[in-house]
């Protein structure tokens, strides 16, 4: 078995202005999904909005550069995670598929094992 990475892109302006009742349902549908693929859950969690990022990168001369924000503009930014088990990519895309991501999609990343 391996482990992927699903992470999951959504337009943040179409969450922020989504009404109390669209929130409820998309949070009952990953509950569902966690319910359903508990076996294969090994973890996830939902991140705070792009506004809440702090971005580190380096200068040519190694300095440290601290900026407030996302590392990039982008209209679907990542705004959440599961990891999971699968034997291999096929049942990972199927198990990704059934992630609700109403307002974007989501990517499968396999996890790399160094030894």
């Amino acid at each position: 078995m391996s482990e992927y990475l699903v992470l999951i892109y959504e337009n943040e302006a179409k969450w922020e202005s989504a009404d109390g009742e669209t929130a409820g349902k998309m949070m009952a549908a990953h509950e569902t999904f966690g319910q359903t693929n508990a076996a294969k859950l090994r973890g996830g969690n939902a991140l705070h909005p792009t506004s809440s990022a702090t971005s580190l990168r380096r200068d040519s001369s190694g300095k440290l550069l601290v900026t407030d924000g996302a590392f990039a503009e982008t209209k679907e930014a990542l705004g959440g995670y599961y990891v999971i088990e699968a034997a291999d990519l096929d049942e990972a895309i199927s198990i990704a598929g059934q992630v609700p991501a109403s307002f974007g999609g989501v990517e499968v990343r396999p996890i790399r094992v160094f030894d």
